[in-house]
């Protein structure tokens, strides 16, 4: 690819719906759930032809830095950029891009998660390909996943007029940015067609998302101009700390995306992505076996146990189900999960009920 593109990883979040493994301390990025590899490494793999090391990016907190770096030492330290205390994905976004900015003004930057899962690497790099030739036409292209089913646990988009092909993939203006609906509501979306499960990653040129920041959120452009010099440098400074601390959490999303014009999306089908977003979600990753069921680093005997997630930390200790049924169970030593299919997405709830029961060793 042009040396003029590059990739920004977020891999700074807690990820607590995959609870009680993914913990504060070891968050879902570091968990190896879909096989030997790290979430974080296999983000870091699929850009492996299309990104130089010296090209990615990675934003994230002190406390994870390191390790994240010891999972992927071919990145340069210098690339870890790290939020003092979490913000917003709005202040991510603007930090990267004035790091980048400040040594490639021609920039163009992909903005990535850790925590998603995608089987299909190179329809990727084809739709990250295909994303560059539109950002440099000076649109904020978002990239839009063709829903399967009618989900409510993430955003929408209503896609527009075809703006034309890149990379022989369709693009299209983004007509509206729909908040996470009610299940009638997806429904409709699915039948009625044009819409996209907003998948959380974009692409633009540097120059134009800082441009669109000063436009729609000025305390935080005048907050990171004050920081410019410390960006990619030093963010451990009093300084540093006291002007990240001002700013106030928000969204690329809402803070942006949803506020700006010259918005496109463009489709990403056929990746078979996952945002590995809560233990069900693996079903949709991991092979089973012929029983249906799928174990994770787990000594497990089965007996007439069908369709059920069992995962452990610790390969030892004998696990064992008999007459399940789409259940999931998980130790993590300390804790145990053990809930229906199906209802793992309010494990949310259950880290909730912990923080306010002051439960925090198991946080």
């Amino acid at each position: 690819m042009s040396g003029h593109y590059y990739a920004v990883i977020m891999a700074g979040g807690g990820g607590t719906r995959l609870w009680p493994l993914s913990r504060k301390d070891k968050p879902k990025q570091f968990l190896n759930l879909v096989g030997e590899r790290t979430l974080f490494q296999i983000a870091v793999d699929r850009l492996d032809g299309l990104f130089a090391p010296e090209d990615i990016y990675v934003v994230t907190v002190a406390d994870q830095a390191e390790q994240l770096h010891l999972q992927c030492p071919e990145l340069l330290t210098e690339n870890f950029l790290i939020e003092p205390m979490p913000r917003g994905t709005a202040s991510v976004v603007a930090m990267a891009a004035t790091a980048i900015q400040k040594i490639d003004p021609q920039g163009v930057m992909v903005v990535l998660t850790a925590d998603h899962y995608i089987q299909n690497v190179n329809t990727f790099q084809n739709v990250l390909r295909a994303g560059y030739q539109v950002a440099l036409k000076g649109h904020l292209v978002t990239l839009g996943i063709p829903p399967l089913y009618a989900a409510t646990g993430y955003g929408y988009i209503e896609s527009g007029a075809n703006i034309g092909q890149f990379a022989g993939l369709d693009v299209f203006d983004v007509k509206e940015f729909k908040e996470k609906p009610d299940v009638e509501t997806a429904q409709v979306f699915l039948e009625k067609g044009g819409y996209f499960w907003n998948s959380g990653m974009f692409i633009w040129q540097v120059d134009v998302i800082l441009d669109r920041i000063k436009l729609f959120m000025p305390d935080l452009s005048i907050k990171l101009s004050k920081i410019r010099k410390e960006i990619g440098r030093d963010h451990s400074s009093e300084y540093f700390r006291e002007i990240w601390q001002s700013i106030i959490p928000e969204t690329i999303d809402y803070g942006i995306m949803e506020k700006s014009d010259h918005c496109v999306v463009l489709p990403a089908g056929d990746l078979q992505w996952n945002d590995v977003g809560s233990w069900d979600s693996l079903f949709d990753v991991v092979e089973p076996d012929a029983r249906g069921n799928i174990i994770i680093n787990a000594h497990q005997i089965g007996l007439e146990t069908n369709n059920s997630l069992i995962c452990s930390t610790n390969p030892d200790r004998l696990i064992v189900a008999i007459g399940m049924e789409n259940v999931i169970i998980v130790d993590s030593g300390d804790a145990l999960l053990i809930c229906q299919r199906g209802e793992s997405q309010r494990v949310k709830d259950l880290v909730k009920y912990l923080k306010e029961h002051h439960l925090t060793p198991f946080l």
